[in-house]
């Protein structure tokens, strides 16, 4: 330990710190108990939320208006996960922003993914413990919810029937093709949350994690159904198509010149099965007014996701045709997928797919399942724009032309980014899940010396010189540490050099 903290920054340009620490003081947070500071903050403020109770929470609704629902924000983890200081670092400010400042909103969760099948997860606390000591820091424990394939074979038992294509060869239970069921799993047997952010522990965010979450769910809940899967399947490029309602309208335009009709409401196609309870998930807003571009504006979405919803038919994506469950006699069913799983579900949307995968034995590759579900049963879907950057100065139209060059001038169909050919241009963004530039970007960041190869005509990571870090950026002539706005980046592989050591 470094005086009660992680070390983290004390290998890197510090200046102003000390006077930091003076004031603060060193606090030791591996003593912490996360689980139990996150209960006793949503106690202290119960009165300002729903509980997921449907009965009282219609009672309260009438008697206390302004309550709110709360999110669980469910992290991906695995055994044999490495933890380093950076990540420690980077989960405990995730739990004090979301949680602790919010006065309890958010919730952080592990779903903590046990590779020994064998072990007897859900019958024998000791070797819960074990998994636990061995593979999780004791101040994360009372946050992890485990699960195992095995165990995902016992909850969605029987035949699940033909898959179109299975290029990796996976198991349908395993998770990397079906990570959605023990995240279906855990929204059951957490009724207290409406919404459930599905995230992975390699991504980072720059600014405020609150910030973050919080404006994109309100933002997505002033989007219009109308015209919602158009939009949402088109990167929106501001130095090319302007503000918002601009683009908006821009992709009005390029629908109507398409001749396609826009999809509205849920999909009909050869073979479908209907939900027990029907699908009439469209809000009073699009029943009571003739203006349809009012039409879902205030509702919550059921899915926000962080790169565009596409047309998975056509797109030369290796994974389009993972679909598991339908008739293979009939033509593929309709779908949409997202690049990168990171995004937000609604418990009616996660409720949808759990009878889909228990009732119908329907499943699809992670990144297609829960924005298809959406698709096929009529629930709102928005993808949020937020800031990518790129490695280098690009033309505005090359841009466009490489990320929407696919049908209708979007992300959909022959001359999708997501196309096998095609994903190379994503290693020079920010977000992608093979960028390069990501880690290159986050690493100069903090502050640590990196040999980086790219330049105009290209190059990778771990070429060429070493540049920045301490020294350099420490020298008098030198602007300092790199200074960067708010933005998401991934993959984050490794942080600290000496963790490619260790």
């Amino acid at each position: 330990m470094y005086q009660g903290g992680t070390g983290v920054g004390l290998d890197t340009e510090k200046q102003g710190s000390d006077a930091v620490w003076e004031e603060t003081g060193m606090i030791n947070y591996e003593t912490i108990d996360w689980s139990s500071a996150q209960e006793r903050c949503v106690l202290d403020n119960q009165d300002r939320f729903f509980t997921g109770n449907i009965t009282l929470d219609s009672e309260l609704a009438d008697m206390h208006p302004e309550r709110i629902d709360r999110t669980a924000v469910v992290i991906r983890l695995f055994t044999g996960f490495k933890w380093t200081r950076h990540t420690i670092l980077n989960f405990r400010a995730m739990i004090s922003e979301l949680n602790l400042k919010s006065g309890g909103e958010y919730d952080v969760h592990f779903l903590l993914h046990v590779h020994d099948d064998d072990a007897p997860i859900w019958a024998d606390d000791a070797t819960v413990q074990n998994i636990l000591d061995n593979n999780v820091p004791k101040e994360f424990h009372g946050l992890c919810t485990l699960w195992s394939v095995a165990q995902m074979k016992l909850y969605y038992p029987g035949n699940f029937g033909s898959t179109f294509d299975n290029p990796s060869n996976d198991d349908i239970h395993g998770v990397y093709r079906s990570a959605h069921m023990p995240l279906q799993y855990f929204a059951i047997n957490h009724p207290e949350y409406a919404h459930f952010w599905n995230w992975e522990m390699d991504m980072r965010w720059t600014g405020s994690y609150y910030e973050l979450f919080d404006r994109m769910g309100k933002w997505a809940a002033k989007q219009s159904r109308q015209g919602m899967w158009e939009r949402s399947a088109k990167y929106y490029i501001p130095a090319l198509h302007g503000d918002w309602d601009n683009f908006t309208k821009s992709v009005e335009e390029e629908t109507l010149a398409s001749g396609r009709q826009p999809v509205f409401g849920p999909v009909t196609f050869p073979g479908k099965i209907s939900l027990r309870h029907g699908e009439d998930f469209l809000p009073d807003s699009c029943h009571d007014q003739p203006d349809l571009s009012k039409c879902g504006v205030g509702e919550d979405a059921d899915i926000i996701t962080l790169n565009p919803l596409f047309d998975a038919e056509d797109s030369g994506w290796v994974f389009s045709g993972d679909i598991t469950g339908y008739d293979t006699k009939l033509s593929k069913p309709p779908r949409r997928s997202c690049i990168v799983t990171a995004s937000r579900l609604s418990r009616r949307l996660l409720s949808v797919m759990h009878e889909e995968t228990w009732r119908m034995h329907h499943s699809m590759f992670s990144e297609m399942f829960p924005p298809t579900m959406a698709f096929h049963h009529g629930l709102k879907a928005v993808y949020a724009p937020h800031p990518v950057y790129l490695d280098r100065a690009w033309p505005t139209k090359n841009i466009d032309k490489a990320f929407n060059g696919g049908r209708d001038h979007s992300t959909s169909g022959h001359g999708s980014p997501f196309d096998l050919m095609n994903e190379h241009n994503f290693k020079g963004t920010s977000w992608y899940y093979n960028s390069e530039f990501a880690g290159l970007l986050w690493r100069q960041w903090l502050g640590y010396a990196q040999k980086d190869g790219r330049n105009d005509n290209g190059g990778h990571a771990d070429e060429g010189t070493l540049r920045g870090g301490q020294q350099e950026e420490e020298d008098p002539s030198s602007s300092g540490r790199l200074c960067l706005r708010s933005m998401l980046v991934h993959p984050i592989k490794w942080e600290n050099p000496e963790d490619l050591i260790h």
